[in-house]
């Protein structure tokens, strides 16, 4: 079939076309969409990665509200070909299997910041079965609220009054996080999460590593994305035993355990995390694994920029007899997401000409 146009995601942009040979030519990267430069430079890399190529389909994000969704709609319009939304996580494991040239089913483990489900919920700790004719979720991590919504994400204590709350403990949030942020508002993060006002549920991995850093008292506030994430990879020195802390029920990943440690003052609370994480990924991998009938498992996603994790991960998953995929030359983040977004469309694309070829 004839070429896909992929443009990328909110953060990170940058587009792609993805020839039917699998031949891939990128834009430069435009960086995130939230100014006008960066839609501007989005806009015009797209009508030079399609000026002189046959495009068969334009693929892009399920968020409605992204510039990259609605110029993908209209180049679509334009050139009278479908536009093919793609969820966020399906697109990061698409774009390592794409990378590998894989074409038999996978288990597909995507941990990033956040990223629209499909059921309209933020996403960000997937379990998924990847084949390319399909995909389905099948686990995730234990969603948090994010009290104050995207403030959350800039706020690691939030984040960590809110696994105190997830504990049980909300009662406690106003006298541990008030002498550090003030008594009003922490006060208020607990009501707003008492109330669930204003706190939207996500399984974001992201979230978790800053509910871990906020209760470790590694990060408050940040000043620049993954701040405490670093922190918390930094910190995180030496082998830990994970007996007891590893919780992983009907696909659901439960972190709860191990962040009442945390917030108990463990000894090496940042290996701790890191190591439960990993372990509970591996051993939820190794089910569904077992039930998909594969031994491949792909990691997609911008948390896999965290090599604490990523080794921990492999050699969880390697003493399971499960053969690991990674990005080879593009990051795990968002800044390769578009060539799953084209690997993706273009066997969408292929297996709707196969239907309607059955149906004639």
């Amino acid at each position: 079939m004839a070429a896909v146009l992929a443009l990328g995601a909110w953060l990170k942009n940058a587009a792609c076309v993805r020839a039917a040979d699998g031949r891939v030519r990128w834009s430069a990267l435009h960086g995130d969409l939230g100014t006008p430069e960066a839609c501007a430079a989005l806009d015009a890399s797209a009508e030079a990665l399609i000026a002189g190529e046959d495009i068969a389909a334009v693929a892009h994000d399920l968020h409605p509200d992204f510039h990259s969704t609605r110029l993908a709609l209209a180049l679509a319009a334009r050139l009278g070909v479908p536009a093919i939304g793609v969820q966020h996580h399906h697109a990061h494991v698409g774009a390592v299997m794409a990378e590998h040239g894989l074409a038999e089913p996978v288990v597909g483990l995507a941990l990033d910041g956040i990223g629209l489900g499909t059921d309209g919920t933020a996403w960000g700790g997937e379990v998924l079965v990847v084949e390319p004719g399909g995909w389905r979720r099948v686990g995730h991590l234990q969603p948090l609220r994010l009290p104050g919504g995207d403030v959350a994400a800039r706020e690691p204590w939030r984040m960590a009054a809110s696994a105190l709350h997830a504990l049980g403990r909300g009662c406690e949030i106003e006298a541990r996080f008030g002498p550090v942020v003030g008594t009003a508002l922490a006060r208020g993060v607990a009501a707003m999460l008492d109330r669930r006002l204003n706190s939207p549920l996500s399984t974001s991995a992201g979230r978790w590593f800053d509910a871990a850093a906020g209760a470790l008292g590694l990060s408050v506030r940040q000043a620049h994305e993954a701040e405490a994430a670093m922190a918390l990879e930094a910190a995180a020195v030496g082998e830990v035993d994970t007996a007891g802390l590893i919780a992983v029920e009907r696909g659901v990943i439960d972190l709860r355990p191990v962040l009442a440690r945390l917030l108990e003052g463990a000894p090496d609370g940042a290996a701790l995390f890191h190591a439960v994480l990993a372990d509970a990924l591996a051993e939820a991998a190794r089910a569904v694994a077992l039930q998909a009938g594969t031994r491949r498992v792909v990691l997609g996603g911008g948390c896999f920029l965290n090599r604490v994790l990523g080794a921990r991960l492999e050699r969880a998953l390697a003493q399971r007899g499960l053969v690991v995929h990674r990005p080879l030359a593009l990051s795990p983040g968002d800044a390769g997401l578009a060539l799953g977004q084209a690997w993706v469309a273009a066997h969408t694309r292929i297996e709707r000409i196969q239907e309607t070829n059955a149906c004639a």
